[in-house]
């Protein structure tokens, strides 16, 4: 039985997986299995796996027959993993060589960890970062949990596979809806641990989070499920604050990127996202927005769809002008 099983989800990915790929046979901890899964990609992609497939028996491809969304293709490679221990891998990104290996040393140095997390370098055109993961050697599950409510620290883990079984991937929203998995992975975790390894996640262009596309507004889906989560998880009523505090400020994020792209965007997608937005700020409660930072102008809840919508008009607006004044 393999040590780990990697989740590789790949959609029109053919530049990238050899990267990606060799990153995985390289590593010193060799007892893996790594499942692909072709999320019913129309270019190269089919190809690239078949033949990394061919060279070695570790790699195992799924193919999907039109595609999903990562969340619904990283299930189905759950379904089939066998290791002892599970983490994912983008199919734009890589590991370093001795990443598995170190989490692991983590796992079996610590028999209560149920999550170890990554070091995260973020590698964009012209220069490379470090997530700026606060320091800590071991968080009970449910400081993990709040720390990851507002992303301080960040989701790219490895996971005891029983523990993942339990709460797959949530797979409500084509984007944006797995993050609520690993929520809950921290929240039902005994304890959860870094180690040295890195994961290498690279920002381009075509990634989820730069498109221009009416698929960012999954997000107030997403965070809609997770509300629903935390429900039924019974959470305190502060998380719940913290939770609708952050809903709120997403609503704003995503109006911002509608006024920043709405030319780019369709007449229907502009209807669309126009009427997301109103929907999701009718369920925000706003008795539970009390921090300073959802009083200020441009954050406020305020009572009344159209007064939000002339705020956030004014306050983009005027952000807009006073950067093109300091230029």
């Amino acid at each position: 039985m393999p040590k780990v099983t990697i989740l590789v989800a790949a959609y029109n990915a053919a530049p990238f997986l050899p990267k990606c790929l060799d990153s995985l046979l390289a590593q010193t901890l060799e007892d893996i299995q790594v499942v692909c899964i072709d999320d019913g990609s129309t270019d190269g992609t089919p190809d690239v796996l078949q033949r990394y497939a061919a060279a070695d028996r570790r790699i195992e491809v799924i193919a999907l027959p039109e595609n999903h969304g990562q969340a619904y293709a990283r299930n189905q490679g759950l379904l089939t993993a066998k290791g002892d221990y599970v983490c994912f891998l983008d199919s734009d990104d890589w590991l370093s060589a001795d990443a598995l290996q170190r989490a692991i040393g983590v796992f079996e140095a610590h028999s209560l960890t149920d999550c170890v997390l990554f070091q995260v370098d973020i590698v964009e055109t012209d220069r490379t970062k470090r997530y700026p993961l606060p320091p800590f050697t071991v968080l009970s599950g449910e400081e993990a949990f709040r720390r990851s409510l507002d992303w301080q620290i960040h989701g790219v883990y490895m996971v005891r596979t029983a523990l993942h079984r339990h709460y797959p991937y949530d797979d409500t929203c084509r984007s944006f809806s797995d993050d609520n998995t690993t929520r809950l992975h921290y929240l039902h975790s005994r304890e959860v641990r870094q180690c040295e390894g890195v994961y290498y996640y690279r920002q381009h262009p075509s990634s989820t989070s730069h498109i221009v596309s009416v698929r960012q507004f999954d997000r107030l889906k997403a965070n809609e499920s997770m509300k629903a989560m935390l429900l039924n998880e019974g959470v305190d009523a502060d998380v719940l604050c913290q939770w609708e505090e952050t809903r709120q400020l997403v609503l704003v994020d995503c109006y911002s990127f509608y006024f920043r792209h709405r030319r780019e965007l369709s007449a229907d997608d502009r209807r669309y996202a126009l009427g997301e937005m109103q929907r999701v700020w009718q369920t925000i409660d706003r008795r539970l927005l009390h921090s300073p930072r959802v009083q200020k102008f441009g954050y406020r809840p305020l009572p009344c769809w159209w007064m939000f919508r002339v705020q956030e008009w004014l306050y983009f607006t005027l952000r807009g002008l006073l950067r093109r004044n300091s230029n």
